[in-house]
């Protein structure tokens, strides 16, 4: 499938800033079923890219001088490849028990231990993968506005909604109760007729089954295999190591953000 992506965020200030330093992470990511046929990163500022540990691309974007506006716009076009049952082929060197590390946003308390005792078992295969992230829609309603990027998987489950980053961060937490490395993803989904928003989140999972051992992508929020409808922007433990925007400033008074995104499908 190839996408048509934009993604628009704009910060307005009640107050000038005298400086603003972000960490960008809104360039898709190189893998093997993902090819990105074009990409602009527009802002005001000075961009340095880099390559962090997790292959995600990145950019540092620092904005001196007084400024009451920060603005940044990425979008392109992405060609994606369908995924056999969400299996991804090569990928990150490093170790997958990278990712067996519990997070603020992760950490497994007394509820989620008993949620993942009922929901998942050690060795898990793909299918049961998918019952678990069943188990959490059916926990968790997806519900706008209930939850913050800042809230914990523990928070999400005791409040029974919240959205993708959420899911997400419930099902890796699940998965660290029984010592299994998955992983934190960000990108965008072509939302089709669904009424959730075209910026999202999943997961990858390692599972090792008799004619498989790797990455399995899953899309915790739609209980399915994420496929070619997701354009991958970013890996991490948590939504704080993959972030599309996150970042820091020096005056600026009361912050307002706006976020638009937009996804669609190109014919070819």
């Amino acid at each position: 499938m190839l996408l048509s992506i934009r993604h628009e965020t704009v910060y307005h200030y009640t107050a000038p800033l005298t400086y603003t330093i972000q960490q960008l992470r809104l360039s898709p990511r190189v893998e093997p079923h993902q090819q990105v046929r074009s990409w602009e990163v527009r802002t005001a500022g000075r961009r340095n890219e880099f390559l962090d540990a997790f292959g995600n691309i990145g950019h540092m974007l620092t904005i001196t001088g007084l400024h009451d506006e920060v603005r940044i716009l990425a979008g392109g076009t992405v060609a994606v490849d369908p995924l056999d049952c969400g299996r991804l082929a090569g990928g990150n060197t490093l170790s997958p028990l990278v990712f067996t590390v519990p997070t603020r946003l992760t950490e497994p308390d007394g509820n989620i231990v008993d949620f993942a005792m009922r929901h998942l078992r050690p060795g898990a295969r793909s299918s049961a993968l998918l019952a678990l992230a069943e188990a959490i829609c059916g926990s968790v309603d997806y519900r706008k506005g209930a939850t913050e990027v800042t809230t914990p998987a523990a928070d999400a489950l005791r409040l029974g909604q919240g959205v993708c980053q959420d899911h997400a961060h419930l099902f890796l937490s699940c998965c660290h109760v029984h010592g299994i490395p998955a992983r934190y993803v960000s990108g965008y989904i072509d939302p089709g007729d669904t009424e959730h928003a075209a910026s999202h989140a999943w997961v990858d999972v390692w599972v090792e089954e008799i004619d498989f051992t790797g990455w399995v992508s899953i899309d915790v929020t739609h209980a399915c295999f994420a496929g070619d409808a997701h354009c991958r922007l970013a890996i991490g433990r948590d939504y704080d190591w993959a972030a599309p925007v996150r970042g820091v400033r020096h005056g600026g008074g009361e912050e307002a953000l706006k976020v638009h995104v937009d996804v669609s499908p190109i014919s070819t």
